[in-house]
């Protein structure tokens, strides 16, 4: 059910990443190509890392990607889950727990001692099902992001 993702379900996974992006209202922020994610998962360096929930047929239905951070405060690294989404037609499979199940057991038998991802403040069925696996909002921190003209007028290039 649950695989890392392999060069032939980038379309799969584009696609996945446009239901998400219309879910969130956002579709038009999402301007990744299928080449940029080829690149990023399974380029020389790879940057981020992808995982996908597969049905009984072993289509696509779902995935995860994910990226490496560090902390300062526990001096190893831990896991940014920036993307988990299940197509609506499978919800209620097992497959979003079986994603998340998969990175918590990278974290410990990396050694890594955190899974952290955030989560539209309106996306209640999200919070639900996230805080019903026993995640818990890290409301003290805001988040805080430059893009587009903001980004290059810091890095003093617009």
């Amino acid at each position: 059910m649950i695989r890392p993702a392999a060069p032939a379900d980038i379309p799969a996974v584009h696609a996945l990443i446009r239901e998400l992006a219309d879910y969130e209202r956002a579709l038009d922020e999402a301007k990744a190509t299928e080449r940029q994610l080829h690149e990023a998962f399974f380029g020389p360096r790879p940057a981020a890392y992808a995982h996908v929930a597969t049905d009984t047929t072993d289509t696509v239905v779902g995935y995860a990607v994910w990226f490496l951070t560090f902390s300062t405060w526990r001096g190893v690294h831990g896991i940014h889950l920036e993307d988990l989404y299940v197509r609506p037609t499978a919800r209620g499979g097992g497959h979003g727990k079986a994603l998340l199940t998969a990175l918590a057991r990278i974290c410990v038998e990396r050694g890594y001692q955190r899974l952290e991802w955030s989560v539209l403040n309106w996306n209640t069925p999200a919070i639900d099902f996230y805080e019903s696996l026993g995640a818990r909002p890290q409301d003290e921190w805001t988040a805080y992001r430059l893009t587009d003209e903001a980004l290059l007028k810091a890095a003093g290039t617009a």
